[in-house]
């Protein structure tokens, strides 16, 4: 199960808006974000919650839970915590930070779920991937290369990699008005997933990854 989840992502206020930092996008909009307490070490933002009561957060925001309202089962199996990570490296350097936390809490690899954009997914879609290619995305390639190893789950949401541009400039640019309609619709499908992903064993792990493997949420 999920002990690490990271979400890739460049600091600082010019980057806050842009197609890289989709991941922290993703995770400031969580319902429960404002309730995680931020700290600052491991090279990155991070913060620690009882997998207990994340469970109740996922109940009270509506998020996911039982028919009753009530919480979502915890599987006998599940870590006591889950952890959560901004690296502040920059994204090339996202795995100093992921390895840095993984290391000190004795996290697996197979035990982190890394968050981020990919070029070569359309937008308007989120993929949950495990292991595979790094897709030329740097911040991959260094967690890969702290990790020593590609077996760690991915969630991917999709800019579409664009014609007759600058990689560089397109992703260090930000979305346009019609683009935010879009990630509003794609984050509000994709948390209810991530949030029973969390909470899921390898076998639920392997039902979720059938599902959205590359779900297209949005036509664009």
């Amino acid at each position: 199960m999920i002990k690490l989840v990271t979400f890739l992502g460049n600091y600082g206020a010019e980057y806050k808006d842009t197609r890289h930092n989709v991941a922290w996008q993703f995770a400031s909009q969580l319902p429960f974000y404002e309730k995680l307490n931020w700290q600052q070490k491991f090279k990155g933002d991070y913060a620690v919650v009882e997998t207990a009561t994340l469970a109740e957060w996922f109940a009270q925001t509506g998020i996911y839970a039982k028919k009753d309202g009530s919480a979502p089962h915890i599987p006998e199996d599940a870590p006591e915590k889950i952890y959560f990570l901004k690296p502040l490296t920059y994204m090339n350097l996202s795995g100093e930070a992921i390895g840095e936390l993984a290391r000190f809490y004795k996290i697996n690899p197979e035990e982190i779920l890394v968050v981020h954009d990919e070029l070569e997914l359309p937008m308007g879609t989120a993929s949950l991937k495990w292991s595979g290619g790094l897709g030329g995305h740097n911040g991959l390639r260094s967690t890969k290369a702290v990790l020593g190893t590609a077996d760690f789950w991915r969630l991917r949401f999709g800019l579409t990699k664009p014609e007759g541009k600058d990689i560089a400039d397109y992703v260090l640019s930000s979305f346009t008005q019609d683009e935010r309609i879009i990630l509003a619709q794609v984050f509000g499908e994709t948390t209810k997933m991530f949030a029973k992903f969390l909470l899921s064993n390898e076998d639920g792990q392997k039902k979720l990854l059938q599902g959205w493997s590359k779900r297209k949420i949005v036509e664009k």
